[in-house]
């Protein structure tokens, strides 16, 4: 077991310099793929130094995540030496060098070729095995964290597992009866939280400072659903550990540490990495973004701590909800971050009826978050639930599809339910399900975008309170919106837009990806569900 802020600290030692000793690889024992070393935690951006940084300015690749996902041919050392020497040639040129010294990957799915006789299902079904990936192997050079057992990746330029996809995912294979790897991927999740100390957004090591949405004890409730209560028991520890990485801080003097924030109805959370870095997948963005604004370290720590949210980005974390030089992510306690660790310590309760101590603070901590999201985030002008800006100490007005997470997770009142319910169906209700937010940006998590995800999480929290006929309203219009782009493209795509049923979707730091994990689940989830109607 490894000591995960300790691991960090040894990172961030590294991030003001390359050791040129260092070797590219990633230490693994493999026989129990367990990590040997805490090298393996040293990002490209460390071992590369300025290199990494001339690659990334320098737009060698439309997208700054094809650098960090290319595999070094060589040692580091060398690489690095070979450019020192090489960059002073007047006929340099640098992609070339990068090609000639690193493996390019190709996005997942590419090559995938859609066969229009096969029906929406059909096809999702068919993609399942394109998106799988085996046990990893060690990979000298690669920035990929290895997992033991197979699993599903979203697609596109997504070639590694993420966090809080694959909840969403594992409901379309619950529906394609692949219990195996929803349980592969358990176990994955589970080695992470172990040799890691947490779930990080992905499995890249330039991933390791943050998080996602804690969607693993969903994943467990979905396959305890499947497979009994054995499946809480052989994986309490690891959603224990997972809840003491979200509520490390809690016990300090600090008004806001880490993940934690005090408050008084008592410890709530917050989104927040580590870092106080440009992100090195999105290196050459960020670090213009902060160039051009002199936001400095707390705004680098903002857009990082905004791509933990998944939100990545929206107005929600922008302080004038409109635009991302005023972003303040940890500045703001959100609805659905609270109320998924209500989720998780509900879950963590079933795993340890008999520790009384830790159940009463269980029990403590889930009633302080409902009533936090009941004084401080409950609008009682609108009746809609919004995210609070601690250090403001007010709502931030941002009206967006996080208020139907209480509801998912049973924490309204029936009356809060249907003040939300009413809220939703007329502010949010579009042609092609419902949107994200009412702010239209230009922000991929903002109007007129809508998210697989969100449909799910919102058309189960109206379910949950006897609003069947809105439900499954929304449930029709995303399903339908779904197949008219696979009519037209042959493709299921990471978002939708809900307004314009004629376009895909829009925004956001990449274009549109296919594939696509989560939409696929949801799909085939929303399917069944209205087989039942």
């Amino acid at each position: 077991m490894r000591n995960y802020w300790f691991l960090l600290l040894f990172v961030f030692i590294f991030s003001c310099k390359t050791d040129n000793n260092k070797k590219a690889s990633l230490p693994i024992n493999s026989e129990t793929s367990k990590i040997d070393s805490r090298e393996s935690f040293i990002g490209i951006e460390e071992r590369l130094g300025q290199l990494f940084v001339d690659i990334q300015l320098g737009e060698v690749f439309e997208d700054s995540k094809t650098f960090v996902d290319c595999t070094a041919k060589f040692p580091y050392d060398t690489i690095i030496s070979k450019y020192q020497k090489e960059k002073k040639f007047p006929d340099f040129n640098l992609k070339s060098f990068v090609l000639e010294n690193f493996d390019v990957p190709v996005s997942i799915s590419s090559n995938f070729k859609s066969d229009a006789s096969r029906t929406p299902t059909e096809h999702v079904a068919a993609l399942w095995p394109v998106l799988e990936r085996a046990s990893d192997t060690v990979l000298a050079g690669s920035t990929l964290i290895p997992m033991p057992k197979p699993y599903i990746v979203p697609g596109g330029r997504f070639r590694e597992v993420y966090y809080w996809d694959s909840y969403f995912t594992m409901l379309g294979l619950v529906e394609s009866g692949r219990l195996d790897i929803i349980e592969d991927m358990l176990d994955n999740f589970s080695h992470l939280i172990e040799e890691v100390g947490h779930i990080p957004n992905g499995n890249r090591t330039y991933y390791i400072t943050r998080s996602q949405p804690p969607f693993f004890s969903q994943m467990v409730k979905l396959m305890a659903e499947q497979k009994g209560d054995i499946i809480y028991e052989k994986y309490k520890k690891a959603l224990k550990k997972e809840y003491e990485f979200w509520m490390k801080g809690n016990d300090t003097n600090e008004h806001a540490s880490y993940h934690c924030v005090k408050t008084s109805e008592g410890i709530v959370n917050r989104y927040y990495d580590l870092g106080n870095t440009p992100r090195q997948e999105s290196y050459r963005e960020d670090y213009l973004q902060v160039q051009d604004t002199d936001g400095g370290e707390k705004m680098y720590r903002d857009l990082r701590s905004g791509a933990e949210s998944g939100w990545d980005y929206s107005t929600r974390w922008f302080a004038d909800a409109s635009t991302i030089e005023t972003i303040e992510t940890t500045d703001i306690i959100p609805v659905d971050l609270n109320a998924l660790l209500f989720g998780l310590e509900d879950i963590l309760l079933k795993c340890y009826p008999n520790d009384k101590d830790f159940s009463d603070r269980l029990t403590s901590s889930m009633q302080s978050r409902k009533q936090f999201l009941d004084v401080s985030c409950w609008n009682v002008v609108d009746g809609v639930y919004e995210d609070y800006n601690w250090k403001k100490k007010k709502q931030t007005k941002v009206k967006s599809l996080a208020m139907a997470y209480p509801l998912f997770f049973k924490m309204a009142s029936q009356e809060q339910a249907d003040a939300v319910a009413t809220y939703l169906k007329k502010h949010f209700l579009k042609p092609g399900g419902v949107t994200t937010t009412l702010n239209h940006s230009g922000q991929q998590w903002d109007a007129p975008n809508g998210w697989a995800p969100l449909q799910w999480i919102t058309i189960q929290g109206l379910e949950n309170y006897g609003h069947s006929d809105l439900a499954k309203t929304i449930a029709e219009r995303w399903v339908t919106v779904n197949e008219r782009v696979y009519a037209n493209t042959g493709k299921f795509v990471e978002k939708y837009n809900v307004e314009d049923m004629t376009l895909k979707a829009g925004g956001g730091e990449y274009p549109v990806q296919d594939g696509f994990g989560w939409s696929n689940g949801v799909y085939l989830a929303l399917k069944a569900y209205l087989a039942k109607k």
